[in-house]
């Protein structure tokens, strides 16, 4: 979806494009090391080092390009234009930290939001406490003398917690509680204490601002007298926004944007001027939802046209205003559109000279407008025809044209201002393209800046040559194949000169589009091959590509000897080049479970291994299409599957291996089924500090472990957990029980039980695990304490890991205790700093009973690496049949600055 606040306005500078800021970020830990030397200026704002460093940690959730562009965009404007910001009370009393994280994230880049908030659900419940009814008319409370009391203190108390999570977090603030707003009443026989806005004091606010603070407002209001008015927070938002004239007006909501009463689906985009009036005709818009409506509509007639309204979660307020794509409901003006069939009814001196302005081939000179009148003149005398798309003002045309005969329409040119793209045009004049042609193909330089645009509109695409062709509603591989035959011959269209994501539909069919052509389209043999004796290329599907993992595996890809990359997933990065891939040039694209399922139809012919990426509770979907799919294919030519979430780590079924090498060997070498399920991180650490010391386990006491984690294990999501001015000098303990990667450490040793130890299945392994995130960015550090059931030195234990391990190149022991600094970016996990005190009874009586009979051992691991990505290379060198340690840098010799 093309979004209105998305794009620069004309004359808007970008960022700077610094070293530091243009730069591709070799690797997480260079970008870690860049946020420990961040040093925040509360009177100034963000240092140049701070910023760049969040900058970079936006490009997480879209591109270098896109966050540039948005900050350049929100940054031309004084800084109390940029946005106001509308916080529901429920958002404050349920989400706090969220939305605490998200306004410090904003002014981490130097921008500062202006926040109105509410109080309803609190003010709610304090009135039932008083045993004071809540009445309302016409949806407005009607506010009497104690109701006013009470909602004075609750919304004072709300501000105040607002204030104090903003500045636990480094942020200022400055709570705002009246002088901002003047109000009437607004009937005071009818509502009492109730306020119409009737001026706003804005140098309250920009005061603020000057301070280097946020501003956080209640809704209150006074009369000229000094009375105290109640005033509905949107509305205050409102009032405030048409004196200030920001660029974005946001509310928030826990809901993340508007719902479709009918298909129960988010509403991405609305544009009044085009749909107002057909919505207000919906049957499910009544009542609050009309209501919204008319407001923001009153509110945007009076505005800028660049200016929109968002409603979002807080939780994706980072990605609604900075990637393409959005996150919630956008509302804006937008233009009409209108389609003609006959260049005579269309302004053609206007709609030539945009042509003459934005479309390359005309202004370039290699044709002229009148030349390409005459071709749809022609076109026309055929028997074909053609349709101009465009808007009032012409800063959009789109021709699509369809010769005699032919059910497929082709997009021949689409092209768009800057204005055109600020609006939101082009979004909307693809709607009603599509409304028109159920079948569409169209060409575009695999140069352009736009492809993301197009992939996402795109039902299918394939390149050929300089161009990608693309298509919409098309399903007959015949066709696809004439279409593309054809379209490789002819000029490629031109498209807007900024476009934006929209998320793929349930039904798009997405695929790759630069390295592979299906035998069924093209002809020719299908490959066929063993995985286990050839030296074929073996072909990775990589399903969730965004998070740090998928950035691991596809370094770990390109320098495989083997591997290559067939497909890369990725809902919000589709259409992008993938990152550090060298052996081909490759886009993202954004496969469902079922396009999956087809892609694994042929087996190994197509992919070898499909790598599931994902978060937990999200994999079912497309292993079950996987299985469907390749249900009859022959055992060898069934596609391994790498599952990294934890959805198939408790497998009772028997059809998923537990891909921990060093300890599960046996089991992964013996599966027939090619299921693995990858190791948590945590889990693989704990297991790898516990195993050793199994026979000698005592079953009267529990296992504990005390985890730190660098702050990439809290993945991409902005929260407090991944937010490194919150971490500095801090650590953050979490999920103190049941923990998933508790369950999974003692779920996964029982497995490898043996009649010696003191569990089995029926008497499972349970341990204590405590985890915490730090400061740093990646890596892992495990304190393990493990009773024992006989008495042992540190020898002792040196001597049984190193024995253990002696064989494992993926497993480093030594003496002294290893530190993450060490084997961060390593691929090896390390084991040490054996320590056995010489009691561990609190009672005197105990002492020298339990002496020697409690193990502390250390392990640290790379949480990316051996704990993920790694681990995953190693599990599918095993089940496609090659070395173990292929493609992985493997460092037999330790080197470390803590080693004996």
């Amino acid at each position: 979806m093309l979004r209105a606040s998305r794009f620069l306005k004309k004359g808007a500078g970008a960022i700077a494009r610094t070293p530091a800021v243009a730069a591709t970020i070799a690797s997480p830990s260079s970008m870690h090391s860049r946020i420990q030397t961040c040093a925040y200026s509360y009177q100034s704002g963000p240092d140049t080092s701070e910023k760049e460093t969040i900058v970079k940690l936006l490009y997480n959730i879209g591109s270098k390009k896109e966050v540039e562009q948005y900050l350049g965009h929100f940054s031309s404007v004084e800084s109390q234009k940029f946005a106001v910001i509308k916080v529901g009370g429920a958002v404050i009393s349920d989400d706090l930290a969220t939305l605490a994280s998200a306004l410090t994230f904003l002014n981490r880049v130097g921008l500062y939001p202006i926040v109105v908030h509410g109080a309803g659900p609190q003010l709610n419940k304090r009135l039932e406490a008083a045993n004071i009814e809540a009445r309302y008319e016409d949806g407005i409370r009607i506010t009497d003398g104690p109701t006013l009391a009470i909602a004075r203190e609750v919304f004072a108390s709300e501000n105040r917690k607002l204030v104090e999570a903003l500045e636990r977090l480094g942020t200022r603030a400055r709570p705002i509680t009246g002088g901002v707003f003047v109000a009437d009443y607004l009937n005071k026989e009818k509502y009492d204490r109730v306020g119409k806005i009737v001026r706003v004091n804005r140098e309250v606010v920009e005061s603020s601002i000057r301070a280097g603070c946020l501003p956080i407002l209640t809704s209150l209001a006074e009369t000229p007298e000094g009375q105290i008015l109640n005033v509905n927070a949107d509305i205050a938002a409102g009032e405030l926004a048409r004196v200030l004239e920001p660029l974005k007006i946001v509310y928030l909501n826990e809901k993340n944007g508007l719902y479709h009463g009918t298909t129960g689906k988010r509403i991405e985009t609305i544009h009044l001027d085009e749909e107002y009036e057909d919505l207000l005709k919906e049957p499910w818009v009544r009542y609050g939802t009309k209501l919204k409506l008319k407001e923001i509509k009153e509110l945007l007639d009076t505005l800028p046209r660049s200016s929109s309204v968002a409603i979002i979660s807080a939780e994706h307020l980072h990605k609604e205003l900075f990637t393409h794509s959005g996150a919630g409901t956008l509302i804006m003006r937008g233009h009409r559109l209108f389609s003609e069939q006959d260049l005579a009814n269309v302004d053609s001196d206007r709609l030539r000279a945009l042509l003459i302005a934005h479309d390359p081939e005309i202004a370039s000179g290699a044709a002229t407008a009148a030349s390409y009148w005459q071709k749809l003149a022609e076109l026309k005398r055929e028997g074909g025809q053609y349709w101009i798309y465009g808007d009032e003002p012409y800063q959009l045309a789109a021709i699509v044209t369809r010769k005699p005969g032919q059910a497929i329409a082709s997009v021949d040119k689409f092209v768009a201002t800057k204005a055109a793209t600020l609006g939101n045009i082009t979004d909307n004049a693809w709607k009603l393209i599509t409304r028109d042609h159920s079948q569409l193909v169209w060409s575009v330089p695999r140069t352009d800046d736009n492809l993301s645009w197009h992939f996402e509109r795109a039902d299918g695409s394939w390149s050929v040559g300089d161009d990608i062709v693309f298509w919409y509603g098309v399903e007959d591989w015949k066709k696809i194949s004439d279409m593309v035959a054809a379209k490789g011959e002819k000029p490629t269209i031109a498209t807007a000169t900024k476009q934006q994501q929209q998320p793929t539909g349930a039904g798009a069919r997405t695929y790759s589009t630069m390295t592979r052509k299906p035998a069924s389209v093209f002809g020719g043999a299908r490959r066929s091959y063993s995985t286990a004796s050839s030296g074929a290329p073996l072909r990775v599907g990589l399903i969730g590509a965004r998070g740090y993992t998928g950035r691991e595996l596809i370094r770990l890809v390109d320098t495989h000897p083997r591997f290559e990359l067939a497909y890369v997933s990725s809902r919000e990065l589709a259409g992008k080049p993938v990152p550090n891939y060298t052996k081909a040039s490759l886009d993202h694209v954004n496969l469902s479970a079922q396009q999956v399922g087809d892609l694994a139809r042929d087996g190994r012919s197509n992919v070898d291994v499909w790598v599931l990426a994902l978060p937990n509770n999200v994999a079912a979907p497309f292993v079950a299409a996987i299985d469907s799919a390749t249900a009859g294919l022959p055992a060898d030519q069934q596609p391994v599957v790498v599952d990294l979430s934890a959805d198939y780590r408790f497998d009772k079924t028997g059809q998923w291996a537990y891909g921990l090498p060093e300890l599960h060997r046996s089991s992964l070498l013996a599966s027939t089924t090619g299921r693995i399920a990858n190791p948590g991180c945590y889990a693989t650490g704990s297991q790898l500090g516990i195993a050793p010391l199994l026979p000698y386990l005592d079953s009267t006491r529990l296992p504990s472990v005390f985890g730190v984690s660098g702050y990439s294990g809290a993945g991409t999501k902005p929260s407090p957990k991944n937010d490194p001015e919150f971490l500095r000098d801090n650590l953050i303990p979490y999920a103190p029980v049941n923990h998933i990667h508790e369950r999974e450490i003692g779920h996964s040793l029982t497995r490898i039980t043996k009649p010696e130890y003191p569990f089995s299945p029926a008497n499972p392994l349970q341990v204590q695990f405590s985890p915490h995130v730090a400061s740093f960015f990646q890596g892992i550090a495990l304190t393990l304490h493990v009773p024992l059931r006989m008495s042992m030195n540190a020898k002792d234990m040196h001597d049984i890991y190193r024995e253990f391990y002696q064989k494992e190149r993926l497993v480093h022991v030594t003496e002294s205790a290893p530190l993450v600094r060490d084997n961060a970016e390593k691929h090896y996990a390390v084991v040490g700093g054996f320590a056995v005190p010489p009691s561990d009874g609190m009672l005197e009586e105990n002492s020298a009973s339990l002496a020697g009979r409690r193990a502390v051992v250390n392990v640290t691991l790379d949480n990316l690496l051996k704990g993920a990505a790694t681990q995953a290379v190693q599990n599918m060198n095993i089940a496609l049949g090659i070395d173990e340690y292929m493609g992985i840098p493997v460092q037999d010799t330790l080197t470390m600055s803590s080693s004996s």
